[in-house]
């Protein structure tokens, strides 16, 4: 179906070439930039998980490669995380 549309219109073509992928880490540090300044437990709640750890893993990768992109007020408990 989408070869289709591309062969129909150019644009089509242009706007397909044009589509960026994101990692899971990413579209993680954008739904916490849409609910703002939260635990860890409200963020994995807000990404659809039923348990407050299960972005565990995400994190700590996230801090690993994105480190710029995340700000942790770890100076409290539990900690906050923001999305820069």
């Amino acid at each position: 179906m989408m070869l289709e549309e591309i062969n129909k219109s150019p644009e089509a073509a242009i706007l397909a070439a044009e589509e960026v992928f994101k990692t899971y880490e990413l579209m993680c540090l954008d739904k916490l930039k849409e609910i703002g300044r939260s635990t860890a437990r409200d963020w994995s709640f807000a990404m659809g998980y039923t348990h407050r750890s299960s972005l565990a893993k995400i994190i700590r990768r996230i801090t690993e490669r994105y480190p710029e992109m995340l700000k942790i007020y770890d100076n409290r408990f539990p900690r906050l995380y923001e999305a820069i």
